[in-house]
């Protein structure tokens, strides 16, 4: 009788502390998807976080001098990937508050990836645009074959979506905003620190 109390109290103990450590995990990662929703505040009131952080899209895009690019080119740095167009006004609005981040964001791992889904015969106008917003570089994609490799699929633009240095997609935003606002700052260094 002794030996079963023993054996059953053995194994309660064991899958209490199984029950422990999958608690331990999953609250890790519930809790920064929770620290970032608390984070998403004023500019970044619509900011959608993923539930469970998938890898980024492994679409090609270019670069300005032609080069494939993909977002794991980028691993180890938080992307800020902003899917935009010349024919839209919140992406046109929104662009000079990229470049301020990308200047703010200077020694930081963080790069704000523009990633024009211009027509080819539009590239020209699209690649001169950027070029007066400096330093963000210029990206390509016109298929919008990376907009749909999302899940969900971006449906319009602007979209940007947020990428931690891990490669993993961990929120996105729909609609324009101002990405050097406080409200911003305050989301993308939590990425930027881990969380």
């Amino acid at each position: 009788m002794l030996g079963t109390w023993k054996s059953w109290a053995g194994r309660s103990f064991a899958l209490i502390g199984v029950a422990a450590a999958l608690y331990g995990i999953v609250g890790c990662s519930s809790k920064s998807d929770t620290d970032l929703k608390a984070l998403a505040k004023g500019e970044m009131k619509d900011l959608a976080v993923e539930a469970r952080p998938a890898p980024a899209p492994k679409v090609p895009f270019t670069d300005a001098a032609g080069r494939r690019r993909t977002l794991s080119d980028f691993k180890g740095k938080v992307v800020v990937l902003n899917l935009w167009a010349t024919w839209c006004a919140p992406c046109v609005a929104e662009m000079p508050t990229l470049a301020r981040l990308q200047s703010q964001s200077a020694g930081k791992p963080l790069v704000v990836v523009p990633v024009s889904l211009d027509a080819p015969e539009d590239r020209a106008n699209a690649q001169a645009f950027l070029a007066k917003r400096p330093p963000l570089a210029f990206y390509a994609e016109p298929t919008y074959e990376l907009a749909r490799a999302f899940n969900p699929s971006v449906e319009g633009l602007p979209t940007t979506v947020l990428i931690d240095a891990e490669g993993r997609v961990r929120a996105r935003l729909s609609g324009g905003a101002d990405w050097s606002s406080p409200a911003a700052k305050s989301v993308l260094d939590k990425l930027v620190s881990g969380g």
